[in-house]
């Protein structure tokens, strides 16, 4: 009787929605973080009398932060534990939006926006390896597809509060970014309620912790459901006790290993694309409302009913990735973005674009939903942190190149170029994940990552 075992066996009940209530308000507040930076420019540009360039480093400052936190969650998340990094990069992004809403200049704002990212990109880049670690496999994609889901709701916040706080505060601005610090408030939650992955603790040898976590969630869950708890199957795979001490250059040798290679090719261009397509969207749909002759005002209420698309895009594709596999939902939804992307390249009237505009939102965040399901499937647990995060960080390369291609593009491209560049690269993800992805529906997590190659190579490392 292992003790993954009894964990993969349990029926979701109340303590796993508690756990998908808590780290999905972290992606609600991560996300808010986000969006809300497109709101902020005319504000600050009127503030401190910048430039276009200027404001171009103010939009790729939260993905440049997200980029080295979701790089250090994940090695430090394979070492020191999955909670202790969520809640201190909760702490570190909290902080600094506050130093960002103070700021007496355009140099620390800037600088408080690049480490404010770095928080958000780090708590980002540790839930969902974090949560997945306590769901049976057959709930799995539907779980971390829903807590990515939380995504949204941050981003229909922001254009709230870009709306009704930003454009009609006086300094709302800086306002805007109070609220957003507020998920501070979630650390006390969450120091008295999360328990540490028992996969983690496994992987580290601390087999006492470990059955000290999956007793108190078997009680809880028995008391949730009034039922007796359902019988234990026949002995898992475990994960590997002996595991390399994780470093960067550990890290990497085993991901681009003969053995993981393909595996990590396919999520880190996954990343790339869907985040490219994204953050280009996301960050010049206002200004492109704006120069079809729609108000600054007018160009935020358009973008609310564009963010609001995201959440059944999300929820939908949750509910998917259990029917498809998750591979085939990242597909399908990766094919609706290159359709939506092309028809928004033809349209000119602003009622066309905002709907064209919101079934690429749909799909878009349909996406999301599949690959935050789908990354942590792919690696090890002793390396599950660290390879989520650097697909994440290679993702967030995309974010930081998005803004600025597509600026550069639109001005000898025009609106119609500008998204018929996104199209292309989002049927080059499609076909990366077609055809070289992994099933992983139904299958535990030590049945797609403990066994065969991957553990040899593990053991090479070890020697």
């Amino acid at each position: 009787m292992t003790l993954l075992a009894r964990l993969d066996r349990l029926p979701l009940a109340r303590p796993h929605y508690l756990l998908l209530l808590v780290g999905g308000l972290g992606y609600t507040f991560d996300g808010m973080d986000s969006a809300v930076v497109a709101f902020l420019l005319p504000g600050v540009k009127s503030v401190w009398q910048l430039s276009n360039g200027e404001l171009g480093l103010i939009g790729s400052a939260t993905p440049f932060g997200f980029l080295f936190g979701a790089i250090a969650a994940g090695l430090l998340g394979d070492r020191v534990g999955r909670k202790k990094v969520m809640m201190y990069a909760l702490a570190f992004y909290a902080v600094f939006s506050v130093i960002a809403a103070f700021s007496p200049n355009y140099e620390i704002f800037l600088v408080s926006r690049v480490l404010a990212g770095a928080g958000a990109g780090a708590e980002s880049a540790i839930i969902a390896p974090f949560l997945s670690e306590f769901v049976p496999a057959k709930r799995r994609g539907w779980f971390v597809g829903a807590l990515a889901g939380f995504f949204s709701f941050g981003f229909v916040a922001a254009a709230v509060i870009g709306r009704f706080v930003v454009s009609a505060v006086p300094e709302g601005w800086r306002v805007a970014q109070v609220i957003t610090a507020l998920p501070i408030v979630l650390l006390l939650w969450w120091r008295r309620s999360l328990p540490e992955s028992p996969r983690f603790l496994l992987a580290q040898g601390r087999t006492a912790e470990a059955e000290q976590v999956v007793a108190r969630l078997e009680r809880a869950v028995e008391k949730a459901t009034k039922a007796p708890l359902p019988p234990v199957p026949e002995a898992a795979v475990q994960p590997m006790t002996e595991t390399p001490k994780v470093n960067l250059l550990t890290a990497l040798k085993f991901l681009w290993s003969p053995a993981m290679a393909r595996r990590t090719a396919v999520i880190w261009a996954v990343w790339f694309v869907i985040t490219f397509s994204y953050y280009g969207f996301f960050s010049w749909i206002p200004t492109l409302l704006v120069e079809r002759g729609i108000t600054v005002t007018k160009s935020f209420e358009f973008s609310i009913i564009i963010y609001v698309a995201q959440v059944p895009g999300y929820f939908s594709a949750a509910w998917l990735s259990e029917r498809l596999d998750r591979k085939h939902t990242i597909a399908l939804y990766l094919t609706g973005s290159a359709v939506s992307a092309f028809w928004l390249s033809q349209m000119n009237a602003p009622w066309s674009i905002t709907l064209a505009g919101a079934v690429l939102s749909f799909f878009l965040n349909g996406t999301y939903a599949g690959v935050y399901s789908y990354t942590p499937e792919v690696f090890p647990t002793w390396i599950r942190a660290t390879g989520t995060g650097l697909s994440s960080a290679f993702g967030r390369v995309g974010s930081i190149l998005a803004p600025t291609i597509i600026g550069v593009f639109a001005a000898s491209l025009g609106f119609g170029g500008v998204f018929g560049l996104t199209t292309a690269v989002l049927v080059l993800g499609v076909l990366c994940v077609v055809v070289f992805g992994l099933s992983t529906a139904g299958r535990s997590l030590e049945e797609l990552t403990e066994s065969g190659a991957p553990v040899a190579v593990t053991k090479e490392l070890n020697k």
